[in-house]
């Protein structure tokens, strides 16, 4: 396995462990002009949950991989955190939010995987 792909694998479950709901992965990597490799994008149910979720992302990939994104956006609000890994870019909405930007619609060309909820 490379290393984008576990990278990708260890942000999931860091997604997971806190029960993040709706991921998906969007493999960009035959998508002409695409800023990243893979895209991870989920759903908090609120904005601590948003920002906890975040957190676990973190947690989770430094402690398994020794890495950490160049850079994390939009934890003020906690409606939309946004974790550059430069390979791979994690999205984490509030539902509202992620229905209004539709990210997923945006690269519907690509291949987007649905990962089961843990509930």
């Amino acid at each position: 396995m490379n290393q984008t792909n576990l990278l990708v694998e260890t942000i999931v479950k860091g997604l997971q462990e806190k029960k993040g709901h709706d991921i998906v992965t969007v493999d960009l990597r035959e998508t002409a002009g695409a800023i990243c490799r893979y895209m991870v994008i989920c759903e908090g149910r609120n904005p601590n949950q948003v920002s906890s979720l975040s957190d676990s992302v973190w947690d989770t990939v430094h402690r398994e991989l020794e890495d950490k994104p160049s850079s994390i956006h939009g934890l003020r609000n906690s409606q939309w955190v946004g974790m550059d890994y430069g390979t791979v870019i994690v999205h984490i909405f509030l539902p509202g939010t992620r229905s209004f930007y539709r990210l997923e619609n945006l690269w519907e060309d690509s291949k987007i995987e649905k990962i089961p909820n843990i509930d």
